[in-house]
């Protein structure tokens, strides 16, 4: 394996938070955040972690592995690896009141 420039270094990182940035107003909306944690753009290892209100979320481990990870392989070939996880650090409670997240219906009224 050949060894990077710094200019393929930057580019790639630049891609990844560019794409990052665009997957997160979706997570945001339901109270959520989506945080990169570290990329090593020589293996292909990217770490993301998912906040807020995504703690107390029952499908948050779906985002991680249908949404991010697939967009993220799929979008940036040099991606072989999403590593991911949640912030559990939060109180579930106050998680809870963050976001009501994107599975609940919401009704006009009439």
């Amino acid at each position: 394996m050949s060894e990077l420039s710094d200019q393929e270094r930057q580019t790639r990182l630049q891609s990844l938070n560019a794409l990052l940035d665009l997957m997160r107003p979706s997570v945001q909306a339901d109270g959520g955040d989506l945080v990169l944690i570290r990329a090593d753009v020589e293996t292909g290892v990217v770490e993301v972690q998912l906040q807020g209100a995504c703690s107390s979320c029952a499908i948050s481990s779906s985002t991680l592995e249908g949404g991010v990870t697939r967009i993220l392989m799929d979008r940036l070939d040099w991606v072989t690896q999403v590593v991911g996880g949640v912030d559990e650090s939060m109180d579930p409670e106050d998680s809870m009141s963050l976001g009501s997240g994107s599975y609940v219906p919401r009704y006009r009224q009439l």
